[in-house]
């Protein structure tokens, strides 16, 4: 045994037990960071970061402090932090939301501003400031009391209030309105990878790689180069029920995977990127250990066989 391999047994124990420490909130997180950033994918960018970032803030804690609230704060954060990168034309800041918290005049709370929240599609949210947003998901999404989302958002109840209202008004104005999203056209590398897949062509499938491939198995592990990355498919090739699909998920073209033929729904979903040829997979991301990544998600099958 290596010097360093005690320090790494711990680290890696450490992790594990704070990851069984959050399972139950990482779906609840996921909810929130997808419709905070209108997609399920950067969603879960923001979850991992939320955790990388909220693990090893706890090493320099004298105390663990209530983990729902704490990790929602640093998924906030986050989240805003993504939009602002992007979109710099959501601009009403939560200053803004308090300035103008007299002009409330009552909380419309119902169980159909409740439902039209749940339904609607994970862009429609990103059309909303940032006050808005958060207090909607926290409220009708998530069943947060006023008072929860009030301190996790750092606004007095009425601010909170005057925020919900309005997110509410703009989010049912987006579903009378808005158009949904068509389809991306299928490529020929996510057709080719698919057929090779089910027809458990392991070498045709390995071909396909770039020399310096990446694979990324979201919250488990990364591996980079053909070498590493061919065992992924080991695991794969030793059950038959195992099937892809070509599809969309919130509008964007990834490969649908499918434990039993049956089902109608799949139980997650794979990104693919290609080299700038478009001939070789350069990145592979499986989202297989993230179970609640399609629970909300916009779910398109191109062809499935």
């Amino acid at each position: 045994m290596t010097e360093s391999e005690p320090l790494v047994s711990t680290l890696y124990e450490g992790k594990r037990r704070f990851l069984a420490l959050v399972a139950d909130i990482r779906p609840d997180l996921h909810r929130y960071c997808a419709r905070m950033t209108g997609s399920t994918v950067d969603g879960e960018d923001i979850v991992q970061d939320t955790l990388a970032r909220a693990y090893y803030a706890l090493s320099e804690m004298d105390s663990v402090p209530e983990l729902r609230p704490w990790l929602f704060r640093i998924a906030h954060n986050r989240a805003l932090d993504h939009r602002r990168r992007y979109e710099h034309r959501m601009s009403e800041s939560l200053d803004r939301v308090i300035e103008t918290a007299s002009d409330l005049g009552g909380d419309p709370e119902s169980a159909l501003a409740r439902e039209q929240a749940t339904r609607a599609a994970l862009s429609r949210f990103v059309e909303l400031p940032p006050a808005q947003r958060s207090t909607v998901i926290l409220k009708d999404v998530l069943g947060h009391s006023l008072a929860e989302l009030s301190e996790l958002l750092g606004l007095s109840e009425p601010a909170a209030k005057a925020a919900l209202h309005r997110g509410r008004e703009r989010l049912r104005e987006l579903g009378e309105s808005g158009s949904i999203t068509a389809p991306p056209e299928p490529s020929l590398g996510v057709a080719r990878y698919v057929a090779l897949f089910n027809a458990r062509d392991w070498d045709g499938v390995r071909a396909l790689l770039a020399e310096d491939v990446r694979l990324d198995l979201v919250s488990r592990a990364r591996r980079r180069g053909m070498r590493e990355v061919s065992t992924y498919f080991s695991n794969y090739s030793k059950y038959s029920d195992w099937h892809l699909a070509r599809g969309s998920v919130d509008g964007k073209e990834v490969v649908l995977a499918y434990r039993d033929r049956d089902n109608v729904r799949p139980q997650y979903f794979i990104e693919l990127g290609f080299d700038d040829e478009g001939q070789r997979v350069a990145r592979i991301r499986d989202f297989r250990y993230v179970p609640y990544i399609l629970a909300d998600a916009a779910v398109t099958v191109s062809a499935r066989p």
